[in-house]
C-alpha cells in the first residue's frame, strides 16, 4: 500500500488499498492503524479535507473497524536527529 506523507494533527501518513477497502494511518507517536470496509469515497474525502485529523475524527475513527498494526516507537514517533537540527 502506498502511503502518503501528511502534517495533520496527530496524523503523519495515510494510505489506501481499494480491492481490500483498507484504509492505513500513521501516528505522530509511530503506531499504526487499519480500518477495514473504508469506501472509495471516504478516502477521497480524507485525501482531500483541510483539517484531515478532524475529518478522520468525525468521520472514520469511530464508524469503521479498526486494529493495531504497530506500536510506538522507541522515540515515540519523533525523530533523533530533532535534538541535534530542531
Amino acid at each position: 500500500m502506498e502511503m502518503t506523507k501528511v502534517y495533520a494533527g496527530k496524523l503523519r501518513a495515510i494510505g489506501y488499498d481499494a480491492a481490500k477497502r483498507l484504509l492505513r494511518i500513521e501516528l505522530e507517536d509511530g503506531s499504526a492503524l487499519e480500518h477495514a470496509n473504508v469506501g472509495a469515497s471516504i478516502w477521497h474525502a480524507l485525501q482531500n479535507a483541510g483539517a484531515q485529523w478532524s475529518y478522520y475524527r468525525d468521520h472514520i475513527e469511530e464508524e469503521f473497524t479498526a486494529r493495531r498494526v504497530s506500536t510506538p516507537s522507541v522515540t515515540g514517533g519523533k525523530n533523533p536527529l530533532d535534538d541535534l537540527f530542531g
